[in-house]
């Protein structure tokens, strides 16, 4: 996954969290980075409290899906079976995205779950990369009220998901498993990502349906994607082919970024642009083919300001 360059760490700034900085590779302390080793056992779904974990993200997740089950009885066993039920984030995701994916008589749902458990647990830096991106949807997104929403019901987030478990397995040489996850989740959620790409912290995809990323893709951290997006090749070129997108970049719906170019960061690019050539750090590029509004570059933003977090997708102030 694309390591982190930014050295500012932010305080609260409207809905962002600075907690999400904990879990991206640079900015976290040994502390930070350990998970629970074994989390205690979990409350039922009946109960009325959810013991702590040592994992905040984890434990408000849980809480959150014991306050939906206790005023809406009809969810009980469908929040205990995916939530309240598992000792961890890793092991609720590798038996939410098995669910999801596995192919009865071809593809067994247990033998699929073992395969997302272990690359997981091979890869730590997945779910921490896995608690950012929760904590990126219930800051930046409006309409996700809780984190335990987003992990269960939006496809964006679960299509990540299941790609950076793809993305686990193709760092092992496990090319063939890592094809299968990235083909069912393709068919499943409607989003393609190769599993040679590489994508950070803190991602969000609001909607998602249509999002194509190539395999020498590189995205930052903090970025923010909308539906029909692509990050591909122009079809004529080999090797390192496919779009570098920096921190804090907010993509448009329905953009094109081709071919090996850079997307400098907290840049924006407007919905439907296609992208054909570099967009400098700090700007705003429209149309077809795609140009830079204005006439100079924003000045270097804070984290929390730049467009990947803010979500704002008119023009920059800063352009003149």
């Amino acid at each position: 996954m694309a390591a982190c360059v930014d050295k500012w760490h932010p305080t609260h700034a409207g809905r962002l969290s600075s907690a999400i900085y904990r879990y991206f590779p640079d900015r976290a302390t040994t502390a930070d980075r350990a998970m629970p080793a074994a989390a205690p056992a979990p409350a039922s779904a009946g109960s009325c409290c959810v013991r702590s974990s040592g994992d905040d993200v984890w434990d408000e997740l849980r809480a959150e899906a014991q306050a939906d089950a206790d005023a809406e009885p009809v969810l009980r066993k469908f929040y205990g079976d995916l939530v309240l039920s598992r000792p961890s984030l890793e092991a609720a995701l590798a038996a939410h995205l098995s669910a999801k994916l596995c192919v009865p008589g071809a593809l067994p749902q247990d033998a699929l779950r073992d395969l997302l458990a272990g690359a997981l647990a091979a890869h730590p830096e997945a779910g921490r990369a896995a608690r950012a991106d929760l904590l990126a949807a219930r800051d930046r997104d409006p309409a996700c009220g809780r984190m335990v929403h987003c992990f269960l019901y939006y496809k964006g987030f679960l299509a990540l998901q299941a790609h950076r478990a793809a993305h686990a397995l193709w760092a092992d040489g496990r090319a063939a498993a890592a094809l299968l996850l990235q083909s069912r989740a393709s068919e499943v959620f409607g989003v393609d990502i190769h599993p040679g790409a590489r994508i950070g912290c803190g991602i969000l995809f609001d909607h998602a349906t249509g999002v194509v990323i190539g395999e020498t893709a590189v995205v930052g951290n903090d970025v923010s994607i909308l539906h029909g997006v692509t990050l591909g090749g122009t079809g004529k070129e080999s090797g390192d082919r496919h779009p570098k997108v920096g921190d804090g970049v907010l993509i448009g719906a329905g953009a094109s970024v081709l071919g090996n170019v850079h997307i400098g960061a907290g840049a924006k690019i407007g919905a439907g642009a296609v992208v054909l050539r570099d967009v400098p750090e700090g700007t705003t590029a429209v149309g077809n083919p795609a140009k830079a509004i204005g006439k100079k570059a924003a000045p270097q933003r804070r984290p929390e300001e730049q467009p990947g977090v803010t979500m704002r997708q008119g023009w920059s102030d800063y352009v003149i």
